[in-house]
């Protein structure tokens, strides 16, 4: 798809329906991460209650995924496998979904901090979250594309870390992958304008170090280039006058988590 795809209101509400789903799906993985649990055991979760809503996992079997989530722990970006890695007191744990329902895509990340978490993670995590919250604000009728990466890449390097190049967000909704790409750095006022009907995933990939990543040979998952760990927070967001519309809530994975504390 080439061009940008623009969504009716219609279609938006239904974009809106999966991408909640994926925030309750993300809420039943928040109910059971915690360490000694294996990563494979939470994507045999999320696809149980996903297909249990009457949708799909977007990930499955996509361009040869293997697998219902991406679950990157620690120093992995984006694209983890899951496996029978068993988490470990002070990991942080990126956990991505997408769903198809009603023909729909939603899409949207949490990285969760497991138990007490260093210094170094902990501002890691805060900042990543703070680059979606200022990179969301941006997503209003009349912005750029650039003012959402220099959100994003202001904060975080004002911070130390490290933004993710070679990875983007991207336009979603009748796909999971859609024009426009949505990268994590630029300049203000560059790139093309936001228009109404733009449904895009934002989502920082933020690096405690270098910006460098390594592509590894199973063809999916990526890691800093320097071992340290990387955090990832997405939103599907639909672009409003005023305020951007953002149809995925991290809520339902938050009340979970201050249950559990």
């Amino acid at each position: 798809m080439s061009k940008i795809y623009y969504k009716s209101l219609e279609e938006i509400e239904l974009i809106r329906e999966s991408s909640l789903l994926v925030s309750k799906t993300l809420a039943e993985v928040a109910k059971v991460i915690q360490p000694g649990v294996t990563t494979k055991k939470l994507d045999q979760l999320a696809e149980t209650f996903i297909k249990d809503h009457g949708a799909i996992p977007a990930f499955l079997n996509y361009n040869g995924f293997p697998y219902s989530l991406c679950i990157s722990p620690n120093e992995q970006v984006v694209h983890g496998f899951p496996s029978d890695y068993v988490i470990q007191e002070g990991d942080l744990i990126s956990v991505d979904c997408g769903v198809i329902k009603n023909n729909y895509f939603g899409d949207s990340a949490y990285t969760f901090s497991i138990g007490e978490v260093d210094a170094e993670k902990k501002k890691l995590v805060e900042v990543t979250q703070e680059c979606l919250r200022l990179a969301v604000e941006k997503a209003v009728v009349g912005s750029r594309i650039g003012d959402i990466g220099f959100a994003v890449q202001d904060l975080a390097e004002r911070n130390g870390f490290g933004v993710v190049r070679e990875l983007v967000g991207h336009g979603v909704g009748v796909k999971l992958h859609e024009k426009p790409e949505v990268p994590n750095y630029g300049k203000r006022g560059s790139g093309i304008k936001l228009e109404e009907g733009m449904v895009i995933a934002i989502e920082p990939m933020i690096n405690a170090g270098t910006a460098g990543v390594k592509f590894w040979s199973d063809g999916w998952t990526v890691t800093s280039n320097d071992n340290r760990p990387s955090a990832h927070f997405e939103h599907t967001v639909a672009v409003k006058k005023g305020k951007a519309d953002v149809l995925s809530t991290f809520s339902l994975i938050e009340e979970v988590l201050i249950e559990k504390k």
